[in-house]
């Protein structure tokens, strides 16, 4: 059997947090504003993960309004969802990635990404794609006030 999930994630951009995209810490005057560390493409991942094992989904999983996730490392968290969906015999095939940024430039930490992505998911870099988008200057994403996340993956079983 296999299955294909989508996830989705959007923070605002604030002063005085840090941008980690794909549990890699960008240098930036401005970082993801959330509930946990902010990492808004491992949030991606992890819902696209939960819902194709039908599992559920990342604020099922972590409510933001329990404090226990508060600032919470997201690498951590999707490690957790990996257990729980591979107790149900799941494993990842492949995951495919939208960043979508328009500052700082992606594209020179995207092998970085890309490993510390299959190195949490436990799978090799080859199943892992992560491509980046500008916001062509229109908001939110293109004025720098937030950043967005999309992924896919198919499970199989």
């Amino acid at each position: 059997m296999i299955k294909v999930g989508l996830g989705y994630d959007l923070h605002r951009l604030v002063a005085g947090r840090k941008l980690i995209l794909g549990g890699v810490t960008f240098d930036f005057e401005k970082g993801e504003d959330g509930h946990s560390d902010g990492d808004v493409l491992l949030h991606a991942i992890t819902d696209s993960i939960l819902g194709a094992s039908g599992l559920g989904d990342i604020g099922s999983y972590f409510p933001p309004e329990d404090m226990k996730w508060k600032d919470a490392d997201s690498a951590e968290l999707l490690r957790t969802v990996m257990k729980d969906v591979r107790a149900e015999g799941w494993k990842i095939e492949n995951i495919d990635c939208v960043i979508k940024l328009e500052k700082p430039k992606f594209l020179p930490k995207r092998q970085e990404v890309i490993e510390s992505i299959a190195a949490i998911l436990e799978v090799d870099c080859s199943q892992v794609f992560v491509k980046a988008k500008t916001g062509e200057k229109l908001p939110p994403v293109g004025t720098s006030e937030a950043v967005e996340a999309e992924c896919v993956c198919l499970l199989s079983r």
